[in-house]
């Protein structure tokens, strides 16, 4: 959830972030069956399935010897995206 805090310094990182958001969600949401912004926009990922994607990277990350770098890769963006979407979300709440 650190990395949220950018989000007001670096315009460029929202962008990227919602890219990897978006990515996240339509691989664990079915996509509606009639397009519609409105339900586009509420298509929530369930806790349980972001919580499957995301223990499923991070062993990945890890197998790989990943470390946070200073600036964003394509790990850390997919991982501020989770973050962002759990946030987004409420998925902690439930």
């Amino acid at each position: 959830m650190p990395r949220l805090s950018e989000f007001a310094f670096e315009p460029g990182l929202v962008a990227a972030v919602d890219q990897h958001a978006a990515a996240v969600r339509d691989a664990l949401v079915p996509a509606p069956r009639r397009p519609d912004s409105d339900a586009a926009a509420a298509r929530a990922p369930r806790r349980e399935d972001l919580t499957d994607y995301v223990l499923g990277f991070t062993d990945v990350l890890s197998e790989r010897d990943w470390r946070e770098p200073v600036g964003h890769d394509f790990a850390t963006l997919r991982l501020t995206a989770v973050c962002w979407l759990v946030r987004e979300h409420d998925l902690l709440g439930r």
